[in-house]
């Protein structure tokens, strides 16, 4: 029997439904999370395309790299954005400008499975570009492949500030650029390096205010905005044990912004609670009675964007926090909750603010305190390409 096995709620993303995010514990379905959306969104399905989910749908997005799924999916959850390209993959329109650069569409086959949605981009020292918001911070990202002249270096602009060179390979990729841009000019330009020309395939232009990507949110004549998510109401008063437990939870963030991002063990406030939070570029663990902290760690990764495994063991003087396999933190002072206090886990702070945004692989509960070698286990990867697949790493 695995040590998942044991566990009083394990999520692990695979079954849902309209506003349902199915756990596998506890059988009995009090561990299933409440989901909510208003609008359609789009996901990497298991076959590597995008697809568009309904409303309240939940969304599995399964990795990719370099333009290949690897490894298995996660629970995509993200705040509210608006793609402001107001034609995403219409590049004909005169909403794009071509400067010494011509748009012919093709027969290719566009990343979400389509025909004659592909746009071959070709220029000698050209743009192709729309206006955008000057003075806010945006990211722009298209999804880009050769081809197959050999004209691949290309470099994204937001107005005239410094641009980022990419070079185009035989898969789709989706390349971004964030900038707080000074003049109103978002394109796509040529790269002095060799030629300074392009031969290139074009498709899903994004345009949103942040610092980060997020999923493709496409358009046809005006902009779109796709909702922000949320997901909680796992659990009750029997799932969780007050005095002893481990949270567990394998996830990583979709960026290093300064806001809160929490799955809690709470009373349905944030002043009482067990959590996991992202706070900026730090990874923290905590627990807090009645506004007062009793145990809190806090870490700070090489890159706040890889998969972690974290874990925080809690019991009335003896806390541990352990991330990928070896334990950062421990105490023997603090106090633990009293009986029938927590009573739901959430994507959020307990209180139904701060929503938790990122990947999800797993989340686990365990009604008892691990000891230190079961939760090095829970925390670590069973091999090398295991990690790897799971940190996104490409192996050669």
């Amino acid at each position: 029997m695995s040590l998942a096995d044991q566990a009083s709620l394990l999520l692990i993303p695979s079954g849902y439904k309209s506003q349902k995010v199915y756990s596998i514990f506890p059988t009995d379905g009090d561990g299933d999370f409440d989901f909510s959306r208003s609008g359609s969104a789009t996901r990497i399905a298991k076959n590597g395309l995008i697809t568009t989910v309904d409303s309240n749908v939940p969304r599995l997005e399964y990795p990719m790299i370099d333009g290949v799924v690897n490894g298995c999916p996660s629970l995509l959850l993200e705040p509210q954005r608006t793609n402001s390209f107001t034609y995403s993959e219409d590049f004909s329109q005169s909403y794009w400008n071509k400067n010494s650069a011509s748009v012919t569409l093709t027969s290719k086959i566009a990343p979400n499975g389509t025909l004659n949605s592909v746009y071959n981009l070709v220029g000698t020292a050209a743009n192709l570009w729309s206006a955008g918001t000057i003075g806010t911070q945006h990211t722009i990202s298209f999804y880009i492949k050769s081809n197959g002249q050999g004209k691949d270096k290309f470099r994204l602009r937001l107005g005239n500030n410094t641009s980022i060179e990419y070079t185009a390979t035989n898969e789709w990729v989706r390349y971004e650029y964030t900038e707080t841009p000074t003049t109103s000019v978002y394109s796509i330009t040529t790269s002095s390096a060799p030629n300074n020309e392009y031969d290139l395939l074009v498709w899903g232009g994004q345009a949103e205010q942040g610092s980060f990507q997020t999923s493709y949110i496409p358009t046809n004549g005006s902009a779109v905005t796709r909702n922000a998510e949320t997901c909680d109401g796992a659990g009750d008063a029997a799932t969780f044990n007050d005095s002893e437990g481990v949270l567990m939870a394998e996830i990583s963030a979709l960026d290093s912004e300064s806001t809160n991002k929490m799955i809690t063990i709470s009373n349905g406030s944030n002043s009482t609670r067990i959590l996991i939070r992202y706070v900026g570029t730090t990874l923290l663990a905590q627990l807090r009675i009645s506004g007062a902290n009793q145990y809190e760690f806090g870490y700070d990764p090489t890159n706040i964007k890889d998969n972690f495994k974290i874990a925080i063991k809690y019991k009335a003087n003896d806390f541990s926090f352990f991330v990928n396999g070896f334990e950062l933190d421990s105490s023997n002072s603090g106090s633990t909750f009293s009986d029938g206090t927590l009573t739901e886990l959430a994507f959020d702070d307990g209180g139904g603010s701060n929503d938790f945004y990122g990947n999800t692989k797993q989340v686990q509960y365990y009604n008892s305190a691990l000891t230190d070698s079961e939760l090095e286990q829970l925390t670590s990867w069973t091999s090398f390409t295991d990690m790897a697949e799971g940190q996104l790493y490409t192996i050669e």
